[in-house]
């Protein structure tokens, strides 16, 4: 059982479901029960907590009643949890702890420095339904403020700040943080009027001058001069050594050029010092630095160029940016004032830099630093070459062997491998050898340094004059620093035992890491954990968080080798393939283990795309096939639509694959979707039929859709398959929206989300939640509405569905449309057509563009609605059928030209609308043309009869006049005044009726002139 107090008061069960608990006062006493956080609670102060001066007869009777009940409530939801309500000698108490209770939960997660985590927690006001209550008001005050303080450390964005700020003006941190932010936004002036607005409410209402924080932030936005922002290197995990002067170096090349390229050999400590260069300049680049690992991307990948640019788009956090056409210069203009740090370059130099050149063209706020062992080639490029740590002169004193940075790096990280070793008159000969001998190169060192404690130094020195002897004849190609590293990697090497040096070589096949699981089926073994947990303590395999494990790159390179000459690559990359198509077949995404496996899945993204290409490039369309069909709905659920199209068309001749491509087709805009619907749509089983409809819906063929869903339905009905009732029953509720048609959308969503909820599918309770806000919406009821959205919101963001955060934005800014709050419904739809156009979400970003519309229009802006309308109806009439939201923006775009005087126009726009509307089997959006006709036509009698059947049917309907629309509808009225007679004979028409009338009318007219 689970409770939450960040919010409205609620309980939950483990599985998901909502506990109903009746009665006021029984939920009163949970509320009270959850703020003392597990604390006894006497009974005298419950009794005075709920009930006041207005005392039941027997108090304590029936205080021990209502503790009954709630009790009974949670067995009833869910068996054993009575017990969690606890009386003793103290009072009564509720066992919880951070897993069960959202407040400690937040709090445990603010501790840990997990701020936005502990954000998405909350719901709404902390315990919202009693906040009158005088027994919640401290800890409502405390949890407020620890929120607020949150907020002040989170990456929010300058709507969200600017909203807080105007909740709380007076606090200093939410106004440096909004400061911060316009700032990076580019808008310096903004957060200088923002730092000026709190210097003047300071001074009028309390009498005081601004914090020295807050004075030393407009300091530092005057001169330019703020804190670094986030980015996502990686924390170092040991000091780096030697390099400081180098750091120096590579920032000041980085000040005066935009790209900057680190060469030099494997080993040498390219990437450390990349980082480190990054993370000292990083407060030059307002949008922040962002490091793309290339390592996992080879030149055997089916497209190099698409494999770079997903990369990209996943260290942004953007994943498919729209149509792969366009992605570069998509990805150009989101770069704004950044740092991308470019690692391991060498393997598709050339992909690297036709990518890097078109990127520096587009965005003039983009600097770029590589590492490569070749330079770029470009024009501008600065290269700088990483030099091996300095090593000691022979017959050099002990303090000068000392400040050598080679040195300095063996000793350090030997000490680590051996506790007590250090450099001393004992050590100080062998040493200075060994660094000798290996060049300087840090990977070499750090390798050697591991064996302090089994040979000592002495022996190491003794070993490596053995292995370089014998390679002095061979490698002659190489540089001497590469024969070095191989000699050092090749000398580790024989140092393993046949089952580690089995394991380690079956390892590089892995592309970006893998679990042991996946190490143990590749190496065709049942379980090689201890031979990954040796290989750790020799530096050849690298822990990764979340219990993973990958391999340097050098070291990765040497094992491929090593395969080829055991004659296993093909093989080991074999069982590479078969292991990851039977890891995405046995994905749980439907259901209640959907989060766990989509962070599964996205850990292994690089190793599927590898299998993938194998599948392809040695013609296995059989796993191409089962891999691309498992992988299908991932690839939806985080958006990577473009990914999943590219995929899908590399096995034409599948079945499923086609069912799953016309899908995705819809869903990016593609004008060839309806063939290959109609191609594969017969062979479509219940879940193809289902996809093709969902995915299809907003391209206007709404009988077609109904048809497959019903089909689709009664199939899984058939099979049992609740997930599919469901998702079916959603979007049904999508097409009685559609319609306006309120009780098919209320029933289909309460279905749906029942079942959803039941099995745990957080995506099944979004989309469900979404259509719930929706049917509030058409009520009337916005409150209600609002609360469903953000509740989307917040689920959809802890998810990771970035399409659906954007839809949930958007929802939220029609809400506020209709709620007469433009100024919130302008910033919720900049943050959705920002998210939509980074996620290539077009029917999301029509949605945005919608709000901002509208929003334009009603606050005066009649050119800008003008223009954004225009954009959305031009884009709407290439398509080969009709787009959804046409008819709301023809309308709308009608109010604009009748407000701008340009009435014939007006009435064209108008008259469309209602045809689309008609199509669509729409009598809302029947009705709001028929007003919008009435409000510029020229016969007053015709007009009145058009709106007395738009009122007529909207009584029928019980469809909902908004008072933010009243005004179009009076303008309307007023227009047509007097003519009572002929708004009743409009009442008795149909919609279709009433616009024949206009037809005929037009026809009468022409006709007498």
């Amino acid at each position: 059982m689970r409770f939450g107090v960040l919010g409205p008061v609620t309980a939950w069960t483990d599985a998901g479901k909502p506990v109903v608990i009746q009665g006021l006062k029984v939920r009163a006493l949970l509320a009270d029960l959850l703020v003392h956080e597990g604390r006894p609670v006497p009974g005298d102060r419950l009794v005075d907590d709920l009930w006041g001066s207005e005392l039941p007869g027997n108090p304590a009777g029936t205080l021990s009643a209502k503790v009954s009940q709630l009790r009974r409530a949670l067995e009833d939801a869910e068996p054993g949890s009575r017990s969690l309500v606890q009386s003793g000698p103290a009072g009564y108490s509720i066992a919880v702890d951070s897993s069960t209770c959202d407040a400690l939960r937040f709090r445990e997660l603010l501790e840990a420095g997990a701020v936005d985590e502990a954000l998405s927690l909350w719901r709404g006001p902390a315990y919202a339904d009693f906040a009158d209550s005088a027994f919640v008001e401290t800890a409502v005050a405390r949890l407020t403020d620890q929120r607020l303080s949150a907020c002040e450390r989170a990456d929010f964005s300058v709507a969200d700040l600017s909203a807080l700020v105007r909740e709380h003006p007076l606090r200093e941190g939410l106004r440096a943080a909004h400061m911060r932010a316009l700032y990076r936004a580019g808008r310096q002036s903004e957060a200088l009027e923002s730092f000026d607005e709190l210097r003047e409410l300071l001074l009028e209402e309390l009498g005081l001058d601004p914090g020295p924080e807050v004075v030393a932030l407009q300091q530092s936005i005057l001169q330019q001069d703020l804190p670094r922002a986030r980015s996502n290197l990686p924390a170092p995990v040991t000091e780096l050594i030697g390099r400081s002067d180098a750091v120096s170096d590579v920032g000041d090349c980085l000040a005066s050029s935009r790209l900057v390229t680190l060469t030099g050999p494997g080993g040498v400590g390219k990437t450390r010092l990349a980082l480190a260069a990054a993370s000292g300049v990083a407060e030059r680049f307002a949008d922040g630095v962002v490091l793309v690992e290339l390592a996992a991307i080879t030149p055997e990948a089916v497209s190099v160029s698409n494999a770079l640019t997903d990369a990209v788009q996943a260290a942004l956090d953007l994943y498919d940016t729209g149509d792969a056409g366009a992605v570069v210069e998509r990805l150009a203009a989101v770069m704004g004032s950044r740092l991308l740090v470019l690692d391991n370059c060498e393997q598709v130099v050339e992909e690297v830099a036709v990518l890097t050149d078109r990127l520096l063209a587009a965005a003039p706020g983009l600097r770029v630093l590589a590492t490569s062992r070749e330079p770029l080639g470009l024009a501008g490029e600065v290269v700088w070459s990483v030099p091996p740590l300095a090593i000691p002169e022979v017959a050099a004193e002990l303090d000068a062997v000392g400040e050598c940075s080679a040195v300095q790096l063996f000793v350090a990280r030997a000490a680590a491998a051996s506790r007590g070793f250090s450099l001393n008159e004992e050590t100080v000969a062998d040493v200075a050898v060994l660094c000798r001998r290996l060049d300087g190169i840090p990977l070499a060192l750090e390798l050697a340094a591991t064996r302090v404690r089994a040979l000592g130094v002495r022996g190491l020195v003794a070993r490596l004059d053995d292995r370089f002897r014998l390679l002095a004849t061979g490698h002659r190609g190489a540089a001497p620093r590469q024969q070095t590293l191989h000699a050092m990697i090749d000398w580790s090497w024989e140092l393993l035992d046949p089952s580690e040096q089995e394991v380690l070589r079956r390892l590089a096949v892995h592309a970006d890491g893998c679990t042991a699981e996946a190490a143990a089926a590749v190496c065709g073994e049942d379980d090689v954990l201890d031979v990954l947990v040796r290989l750790v303590d020799r530096s050849l395999v690298v822990p990764v968080e979340g219990g993973r494990f990958r391999l340097l790159e050098s070291v990765a390179a040497y094992c491929v080798d090593k395969l080829r000459d055991a004659g296993e690559l093909e093989s080991a990359r074999q069982r590479h393939l078969a292991y990851y198509v039977s890891v995405a077949e046995s994905a749980q995404l439907f259901g209640s283990e959907q989060s766990r496996w989509l962070r599964l899945l996205d850990e292994d993204t690089a190793n599927f795309r590898t299998a993938l290409d194998r599948a392809l490039t040695t013609g296995q369309l059989d796993f191409a096939e089962r891999l691309v069909d498992a992988l299908a709905w991932y690839w939806f659920l985080r958006g990577r639509y473009v990914e999943a199209l590219r995929s899908l068309e590399a096995v034409p001749g599948s079945a499923r694959a086609g069912v799953w491509r016309a899908g995705y087709m819809y869903l990016l805009g593609r004008p060839e979707a309806a063939a290959e619907r109609d191609r594969w749509v017969d062979a479509a089983d219940a879940m193809g039929q289902w996809w093709i409809a969902y995915a299809a819906s907003d391209a206007g063929d709404l009988p077609t859709c109904l048809s497959l869903l019903d089909t689709a339905l009664k199939r899984f009905e058939a099979d049992g398959n609740q997930w599919g009732v469901a998702a079916v029953l959603a979007a049904r509720a999508k097409h009685a929206h559609v319609r306006a048609d309120l009780s098919a959308l209320y029933d289909d969503a309460s279905q749906s989300i029942t079942i959803f909820r039941a099995l745990g599918d957080r995506w099944g309770v979004l989309q469900a939640t979404s259509w719930f806000g929706a049917h509030a919406e058409l009520v009337g009821d916005f409150d209600e509405a609002e609360r469903l959205h953000r509740e989307g919101l917040a689920a959809a963001e802890e998810l990771g569905l970035w399409p659906e955060v954007a839809n949930e934005l958007g929802m939220l800014g029609w809400t506020s449309i209709r709620q007469g709050r433009y100024d919130a419904a302008r910033k919720y739809g900049e943050r959705a057509v920002r998210l939509a156009t980074e996620q290539g979400q077009r029917s999301t970003q029509a949605l945005a563009e919608i709000v901002l519309a509208f929003a334009a229009r009603r606050t005066g802006a009649l050119e800008e609605a003008s223009e954004r309308l225009q954009a959305l109806i031009d884009f709407a009439r290439k398509q080969r059928e009709a787009v959804l939201y046409l008819s709301l923006v023809l309308d709308e775009l009608g109010f604009v030209r009748e407000l701008q005087g340009r009435l014939e126009d007006a009435l064209a726009l108008h008259a469309e609308a209602f045809r689309v509307a008609e199509e669509f089997g729409s009598l809302r959006g029947m009705c709001w043309a028929l007003e919008g006709i009435a409000a510029c036509h020229p016969d007053k009698p015709l007009a009145a009869v058009l709106l007395g059947c738009a009122a007529a049917t909207r009584a029928s309907q019980n469809y909902l006049m908004a008072a933010t629309e009243t005004a179009d509808l009076d303008r309307a009225l007023d227009a047509a005044s007097g003519q009572e007679e002929a708004y009743r004979r409009g009442t008795e028409l149909a919609p279709v009726e009433a616009f024949a009338l206009l037809a005929r009318a037009r026809a009468g007219s022409s006709g007498s002139r």
